[in-house]
C-alpha cells in the first residue's frame, strides 16, 4: 500500500513540477488581454513553477534535481523576461537548459562518471559503460534540442513559438526517450 502511495505521490509531483506550469503558461498566452501575453504567461508559469517546487518539497522533503535546476533557471530567465519587458529572455531558457544539462552529462561522460545513473539508477540496472553511452546520447540530444529551439525564435513568430515549446519539445523528447528503450532493455538483460 505504501510503495502505490509513493508512486502515485511521485506521478503528482512529476505533473506538478513538469507539466502543470507548461498548460497555465499556454492558457495563460492563449487568454491574455494584454499588450503581450507572452510576459503575462510567463508571469503565471514562474509563480506556478514556484508554487509546485514548494508542495513537492512540503510532500516529499525533497525537490527533484532537475525540476530544481530548470526552476532556478527559470526565475533567472522568467524574471528578466517581467523585469525588461523583453521576451527575448523567456525564449532563450529552452536554449539555456538544454545546454546546461547537456553539458553536465558530458563532464559526467568525460570523467567517467554518469551523472544519468544517479537520476535513474535506483529504476534502471546497467553497467557504467551502457550509463556512459545513454548520457552521452542525452548530451547530444540536448544540444539538438537548443538548436532547434534557437532556430524557431529566431525564425518564427512569437505564436508558433509557444507552439512548438508547448506542443512540440515534448512529443520530440518522448519519441527520444522512446528510441532509448530498446538500448536500455538489452544493457538490463546484460545485468541479470
Amino acid at each position: 500500500m505504501k510503495k502505490s502511495q509513493n508512486k502515485s505521490r511521485d506521478k503528482m509531483i512529476k505533473f506538478l513540477c513538469d507539466y502543470l506550469p507548461l498548460i497555465i503558461f499556454f492558457a495563460c498566452y492563449k487568454l491574455a488581454e494584454t499588450p503581450n501575453p507572452l510576459i503575462t504567461a510567463t508571469i503565471y508559469m514562474v509563480i506556478t513553477t514556484f508554487i509546485a517546487l514548494v508542495i513537492s518539497y512540503i510532500l516529499t522533503k525533497k525537490i527533484p534535481m532537475v525540476a530544481l535546476v530548470s526552476g532556478i533557471v527559470l526565475g533567472i530567465f522568467g524574471g528578466l523576461t517581467v523585469f525588461l519587458n523583453d521576451e527575448i529572455f523567456i525564449k532563450i531558457k529552452p536554449t539555456i537548459i538544454n545546454l546546461l544539462f547537456a553539458v553536465i552529462l558530458f563532464y559526467g561522460y568525460f570523467t567517467k562518471k554518469p551523472l544519468l545513473s544517479y537520476l535513474l539508477g535506483e529504476q534502471i540496472k546497467m553497467k557504467n559503460a551502457a550509463w556512459l553511452t545513454l548520457s552521452a546520447r542525452w548530451a547530444l540530444f540536448f544540444i539538438a534540442l537548443a538548436l532547434l529551439n534557437e532556430i524557431i525564435w529566431r525564425n518564427f513568430s512569437t505564436n508558433f513559438w509557444v507552439q512548438f515549446k508547448v506542443f512540440g519539445m515534448m512529443p520530440i523528447s518522448l519519441i527520444f526517450t522512446i528510441s532509448q528503450v530498446p538500448f536500455m532493455m538489452k544493457e538490463t538483460k546484460k545485468i541479470q
